[in-house]
């Protein structure tokens, strides 16, 4: 079973604080296109120098989500993609030689249709090291808490700019990372980031003893290395499924597959703070 000390996340992050440098979190949306490309798209973050990965569980209703990951649900949801294939997929990536920390990223309901006990076994058998679950409210995470906690498997919240009274309550409970969020609103890439973002990421900072990540919206290297001078972690989600849609012709095609596999690689590459 995943310990404290074990947990792929808390290593890497103290082997890049060791470095000075922050994290580059992608976010995938699992099955989009389709699984097999999942795990080649996976392989080639990591050869463009991704250090942690958020796998997103495609979900019909994904409230936090703006269009194009909504878009890019609905791609996997087609191909019959649930909470327990994207745990096989990031197993698969793993037995194919990744050895990046995987974060799965879903909503309640799957969890609550799977059964927590099943969850949680299930976690840790297909090598899991965090966990976000962006509807579960802190007043009703205990229960989750004490069950990540059991299994060394990292729970990470959500702390948005609008939280200034709950984020030391928010932070309390929580392992492997904070996750700020920068902007209101739902993910997408944004141009622009709420003010008093700097303020708001300092008070998370002074309220935990953790590493402190940011995402929501951050799509360019500029933006990442922003960010990066300032937090442990950047997550840039929408605009990296964004390249994953645009590329999606040229995956379909065997001649043009690694093109596209490529672009993929070469647009995340430029994001590495």
């Amino acid at each position: 079973m995943t310990t404290e000390t074990t947990n792929r996340m808390d290593l890497m992050f103290r082997k890049l604080k060791s470095e000075g440098r922050a994290a580059l979190i992608p976010f995938l949306t699992v099955g989009d296109p389709d699984l097999n490309t999942t795990l080649d798209i996976i392989r080639e973050l990591e050869a463009a120098g991704a250090d942690i990965l958020e796998l997103g569980v495609p979900y019909s209703d994904p409230l936090a989500d703006g269009p194009v990951i909504q878009r890019a649900s609905s791609r996997a949801l087609r191909g019959k993609v649930h909470l327990r294939t994207c745990m096989e997929t990031a197993l698969k990536a793993r037995q194919a030689g990744s050895s990046l920390p995987f974060i799965l990223f879903t909503y309640y309901n799957p969890v609550m249709q799977m059964g927590l006990d099943t969850f949680f076994a299930e976690l840790d058998k297909h090598e899991i090291s965090g966990l976000i679950i962006p509807d579960l409210p802190v007043e009703e995470s205990e229960d989750m808490r004490r069950r990540s906690s059991a299994a060394g498997i990292n729970l990470i919240p959500l702390v948005a700019p609008t939280s200034s009274e709950r984020i030391a309550k928010i932070v309390s409970g929580a392992s492997g990372f904070v996750y700020c969020v920068s902007s209101l609103g739902v993910t997408g890439e944004r141009s622009s980031f709420h003010t008093g973002i700097d303020a708001f990421l300092e008070s998370v900072r002074e309220a935990t003893d953790l590493p402190i990540a940011v995402g929501f919206g951050i799509s360019t290297g500029e933006q990442v290395a922003r960010f990066a001078r300032i937090c442990d972690g950047v997550v840039v989600g929408s605009a990296i499924v964004r390249k994953v849609e645009d590329v999606i012709p040229l995956l379909e095609q065997p001649a043009t597959r690694a093109e596209g596999l490529l672009q993929i690689r070469e647009f995340v590459a430029q994001l590495r703070p």
